[in-house]
């Protein structure tokens, strides 16, 4: 995984140098440049159109607006499809979608990150059953392989993205913080200098909420030695290390070092916070230096790797989101349907278009090419994106799991005992 995204954005980094005037964020393409569909083909004629229902997760304030020219392009140029895609947000988009299936109402196609609960309950079809072989073969291998179960690969990446810290260096110089923290006591020990230079700064970001309290844990677990799994691939949600790691963060936030409420703010108030100069550091995704430079009045700001324990070794979240699609019974014009819905989406200069808008990392060859000469600063991110490491979303209790360590997180900011609520969870997940 390490040496594919390395070789991506390397090549990323080459292809800038040699862009000229490359732009910012792009806006979708009016209309799909000529012999640019993978298939030109359509479901054959009817009498009715073939409907397809997307439910896709809103990363953005742009994601709606994007999905509903989609939609209208696609629906344009497909006379014998009706396509519909429902948008929602991350906080819902969980209750949404399990809600729909339990209703026997499932959508076609999803777009989310996790994908192996469902595939256990015999809901998906195999992906390569529902994408064109050309479209297929843009994808890096090494994202496919993070849908695998037992040699099938049961959803295709949609994008990616890893995580790194951010910090004002005007806030730390004038609080006198002279390093960038890089140990779990250095940064405490910043904190510390940025509260009281500045009480009205809230010194260290901390998202528990549903959107981001998965990627909290994993931040302090990684940089401490601990894991989701075990080496023997089972899991360990309660060893010693994710026991400190929980319990580290949570100090952090007891102490009045963190922002005021994270169990209730997202990483989207944080990165609001970050840009407005209120809050001094945290951890994001690559998208926010996009966020903080188009904002009225840019900060002066640095990007560093994720602080560790002593004697432990950063790491960077990378997270990977999916398509899907569910078995309907469908007939075959449906499956061709949604051959050409993929087709559409994955052509090289729309998938480029989104992917630049969302400011996230491309899953295909050619997206990596175009986001490259679109958007240099992409190639800073090859030692972030280097060192990451990926949830365990192929086990198919990932979505439990998931759930279970942000109520670990929220339980303990209320006084439960780090110790015992792992070990709950542990059992519960293990049983």
């Amino acid at each position: 995984m390490k040496k594919i995204l390395a070789a991506l954005l390397a090549t990323a980094m080459t292809l800038s140098l040699a862009a000229c005037g490359g732009g910012g964020t792009s806006t979708p393409a009016a209309s799909t440049p000529a012999g640019s569909n993978p298939s030109a083909s359509t479901p054959a004629a009817s009498g009715d159109k073939v409907a397809i229902s997307v439910i896709a997760a809103e990363y953005g304030k742009q994601t709606k607006d994007w999905w509903s020219n989609f939609q209208t392009e696609f629906n344009g140029s497909h006379d014998n499809i009706d396509l519909n895609v429902e948008v929602v947000s991350w906080n819902d988009i969980y209750t949404v979608v399990n809600t729909r299936i339990s209703n026997n109402a499932a959508p076609d196609i999803l777009n989310i990150d996790v994908f192996a609960d469902y595939q256990a309950d015999d809901l998906l079809r195999p992906i390569q059953e529902c994408v064109s072989d050309e479209t297929y073969a843009k994808f890096y291998d090494a994202f496919l392989e993070q849908s695998n179960i037992d040699g099938t690969i049961w959803a295709i990446p949609d994008l990616a993205s890893a995580r790194a810290m951010y910090y004002n260096k005007d806030i730390l110089d004038a609080a006198g913080v002279d390093t960038v923290p890089t140990t779990w006591a250095e940064l405490k020990a910043a904190c510390e200098k940025i509260k009281a230079y500045d009480a009205n700064i809230y010194p260290w970001g901390v998202d528990m909420t549903t959107d981001e309290g998965q990627a909290c844990f994993a931040y302090y677990s990684w940089t401490n030695g601990g894991d989701f799994l075990g080496a023997d691939g089972s899991w360990a949600l309660n060893s010693a290390e994710n026991v400190e790691a929980v319990e580290y963060i949570v100090g952090l936030v007891k102490d009045g070092l963190t922002n005021s409420d994270p169990a209730t703010q997202t990483r989207y108030d944080l990165q609001e916070l970050f840009a407005a100069g209120k809050l001094a550091m945290m951890i994001g995704p690559n998208q926010i230096s996009s966020y903080v430079a188009s904002s009225d009045n840019p900060i002066n700001f640095g990007i560093a790797s994720i602080p560790a324990n002593e004697g432990k070794s950063t790491s960077s979240v990378g997270v990977m989101d999916r398509f899907m699609v569910f078995e309907n019974d469908d007939t075959d014009d449906k499956i061709d349907a949604i051959k050409e819905f993929f087709n559409f989406f994955y052509e090289d200069t729309r998938y480029s278009d989104w992917v630049i808008m969302e400011d996230f990392l491309p899953a295909t060859k050619t997206g990596g090419e175009i986001m490259a000469a679109a958007n240099p600063d992409a190639a800073s991110w090859i030692e972030i994106v280097g060192s990451a490491k990926f949830y365990p979303t192929a086990q198919a209790k990932w979505a439990d799991v998931k759930q279970g360590v942000i109520d670990v997180e929220q339980q303990a900011l209320l006084g439960g005992n780090v110790k015992e609520l792992l070990d709950a969870l542990q059992a519960k997940i293990a049983g």
